[in-house]
């Protein structure tokens, strides 16, 4: 581990992790993922290394990605360049694995199964973080606790962490762990920057408020707050969204989206630092932010972010950044692609809140 990392606690818990996150959807046979942007294994392995000998300790992955190739490139690559006991190796299950019955959810069954999947993949004996990629609608909730807390006794997971999910329902979680002394949901990974802020609702208030710290997806708005608007949608990565498209970037709020990201510019002209600088640092300014999560394709965009972390904004400068910001609909929970276009068509429909 380099020397130049200051690691922060996350949440109310004694885990040190990186304030950048390595985000290892980007790592994955592009055969079994997606074929524009996935990086195989000679290509990810030396950005693993890089941002390790950066400092960075924190790697999420999920059993769906580039199905489970990105946690078995991933686990090789931690297992050569890395200390185990030093870097935060967290993982998701949630999504569908295979077809027919028990294939998908968050049943007994499924959580049973999968960390055992994960663990085997991943080639290690524990994960430091586990974590609910959205919520299961189909299975009761107190079943998946407790089955997550039977993994953490067993000593398979050592935290626990829950993705974007309506407030209530993470609410509704945290009471039910107290109330059975089950482990309790530790993390929150939730979509947040400077173009999606919905989560200063309820999600971050209540996660400040219960000492949960969040690791936030897609930090740059899938690459829009790295660039100028016109040129914002040019990424490999954006070209994928489909259906989400439209919920990240509804044609209502184009025209604060244009302003935000003009005001990006400025600040980062001003101070001479990039655009992805300037924003990953206005996600510091926000103390229930422990680390947003970096798709890097390259060493580069690694530095980058590291960076970000000696930019350090005025009060003038984050009034600026958010000021021209408009409110959106709210889509946080969202888990299948039925439920994403019923949201996706009322959207032109939807007045801004105020």
């Amino acid at each position: 581990m380099g020397p130049i990392m200051d690691y922060v606690k996350l949440g109310a818990t004694g885990l040190d992790v990186s304030p950048v996150a390595i985000g290892a959807m980007t790592y994955g046979d592009p055969a079994r993922g997606h074929p524009r942007w996935s990086l195989d294994e000679e290509a990810s392995r030396p950005l693993i290394k890089h941002a390790l000998d950066r400092g960075i300790n924190v790697f999420d992955t999920a059993n769906m990605y580039s199905q489970g190739s990105s946690e078995e490139i991933l686990g090789r690559a931690l297992r050569d360049f890395a200390d185990r006991d030093a870097v935060v190796v967290a993982t998701k299950l949630r999504h569908p694995m295979r077809s027919g019955p028990n294939g998908r959810g968050l049943s007994r069954k499924a959580v049973m199964t999968e960390v055992e999947h994960s663990l085997r993949r991943l080639g290690t004996d524990h994960i430091d973080l586990y974590q609910v990629h959205r919520n299961d609608h189909a299975t009761p909730l107190e079943e998946t606790l407790e089955a997550l807390h039977d993994v953490v006794k067993a000593g398979k997971v050592r935290y626990l962490g829950a993705s974007s999910m309506p407030a209530w329902e993470f609410a509704k979680a945290l009471h039910l762990q107290e109330r059975h002394g089950w482990a309790r949901f530790v993390a929150m990974q939730d979509h947040y920057n400077l173009l999606a802020r919905e989560e200063e609702r309820e999600m971050l208030p209540l996660c400040a408020d219960e000492g949960v710290g969040t690791i936030v997806w897609s930090p740059l708005a899938r690459g829009r707050l790295a660039r100028p608007y016109d040129e914002a949608r040019a990424t490999a990565r954006g070209a994928d969204d489909g259906a989400y498209a439209d919920l990240l970037y509804p044609p209502a709020t184009a025209d604060s989206d244009r302003r935000i990201l003009e005001a990006v510019g400025a600040v980062a002209a001003a101070r001479g630092v990039s655009r992805a600088q300037v924003a990953l640092a206005w996600l510091r300014t926000k103390p229930v932010v422990a680390a947003p999560l970096v798709g890097a394709s390259s060493t580069a965009q690694i530095d980058e972010a590291v960076a970000s972390l000696d930019v350090e904004l005025t009060p003038a400068e984050i009034e600026a950044l958010e000021a021209p910001y408009t409110p959106r609909a709210d889509w946080q929970g969202v888990s299948d692609e039925a439920e994403l276009e019923r949201i996706r068509a009322r959207i032109p429909q939807m007045t801004p809140a105020a």
